[in-house]
């Protein structure tokens, strides 16, 4: 595991540790509308992921750095006994000369007087060479462990940045969240008058149609007002942690040193089966991951977009449009994963983190508190 990535991890390790023992997770201050957190999200996920980015490619730098580093320091202990040996031969040299006049006046002829100096010459040039080589490979070791050490501040500083977007992004997260169930408080007159009138209807075995324009009967849900989690999968995964660590038990976390992704990765490894059980049998089966992702990297509540397609289509069984199991406008797409990425991205951005009457009655005019309860009920069963 990269080692500036596995402080990063650390210290997301550390922060939930911290968290958990003040009781709850991160917070911002709440923003005035959906729209503003649901930036902030993105923001922060943009600049976590823009980090951890920079993060690795700093650590293969260092990677790089530091097998140059461990090459040049397996090759110099060679390099300076050949120096040292280079430095002897010269000194011999130096001694055994008695200077140049004396080479001339020894030599026999003008030949042999060019060739003993070409000789000296050479092994001069290879001697001196040798101690350069040295001088080279100390400089650049010096330079190299100095890049390194620089590198490796960078690279906690990014680590650092990387870690402050993901509580940004997650605090952002857990305020869409809270701000949903806010806002189903604040719906739940419209919202029981809803359930009671769909139980009535369910009760009498009426259908309704649905945006899509198809025939479907009428669901009623014991659930009464607030169709956002009271728990959030986050905290959910954070709470079964908790009790194993006071159980004695070795904490699990899914983790690939990258923060947030760590979360992600729980999340879907969360909700991709449950949802996968849900449309078992179904077009959609199969496609829990999707959804699961899709939900995750919108900021959407899980269940949502499926719920929908059971009520438009039977789970994609009954499409008036290709790969179109939501009732969604005129559009069609090609396969399945990439529909119910623009499904969930278009929930998230025309009507919330989950389901509201509000958003029942833009989705669904006509008949909104039929499609309301039913989509309720199905989210339900997720």
């Amino acid at each position: 595991m990269q080692r500036a990535v596995q402080r990063l991890a650390t210290i997301a390790v550390a922060s939930t540790i911290v968290a958990l023992s003040l009781g709850g997770t991160p917070r911002i201050a709440l923003a005035a509308s959906y729209e503003e957190l649901q930036q902030q999200f993105e923001e922060s996920v943009a600049a976590h992921d823009a980090a951890v980015a920079h993060v690795d490619e700093i650590q293969e730098q260092i990677d790089e750095n530091q097998e140059r580093i461990e090459q040049i320091e397996q090759e110099i202990p060679a390099q300076r006994r050949r120096a040292a040996e280079s430095l002897r031969t010269l000194y011999r040299i130096q001694q055994s000369s008695g200077g140049l006049v004396e080479l001339i006046l020894s030599s026999e002829d003008f030949n042999e007087l060019i060739t003993m100096v070409t000789y000296l010459d050479r092994i001069q040039s290879r001697n001196m060479g040798e101690l350069q080589e040295l001088a080279e490979m100390d400089a650049e070791l010096q330079q190299a462990k100095d890049t390194l050490s620089a590198q490796k501040a960078q690279a906690d500083q990014e680590a650092e940045a990387a870690l402050e977007a993901q509580e940004r992004a997650l605090a952002a997260r857990e305020e869409v969240r809270l701000q949903a169930i806010a806002q189903a408080e604040a719906e739940r007159e419209a919202a029981e008058a809803a359930l009671k009138q769909a139980a009535r209807d369910a009760e009498e075995g009426k259908s309704f149609t649905t945006a899509s324009g198809r025939k479907a009967t009428v669901s009623s849900t014991t659930q009464k007002s607030i169709p956002a989690e009271a728990v959030s999968p986050q905290t959910e995964q954070r709470s079964e942690q908790k009790s194993d660590t006071e159980s004695g038990q070795p904490t699990q976390k899914t983790s690939q040193g990258k923060g947030i992704v760590s979360e992600r990765d729980a999340f879907i490894s969360t909700w991709a089966p449950r949802i996968d059980a849900y449309l078992s049998g179904s077009p959609l089966g199969g496609h829990g991951r999707t959804f699961a992702e899709a939900a995750w990297d919108y900021n959407v509540d899980p269940r949502w977009s499926p719920a929908i397609s059971c009520i438009e289509s039977s789970k994609g069984a009954v499409c008036f449009r290709p790969h179109n199991a939501w009732g969604w406008g005129s559009s069609s797409w090609s396969d399945w994963d990439t529909a119910i990425r623009s499904h969930v991205a278009g929930l998230s951005e025309g009507y919330g983190y989950t389901i509201s009457t509000s958003a029942a009655r833009k989705y669904c005019p006509p008949t909104w508190q039929s499609w309301y309860s039913s989509v309720l009920a199905e989210m339900g069963s997720i």
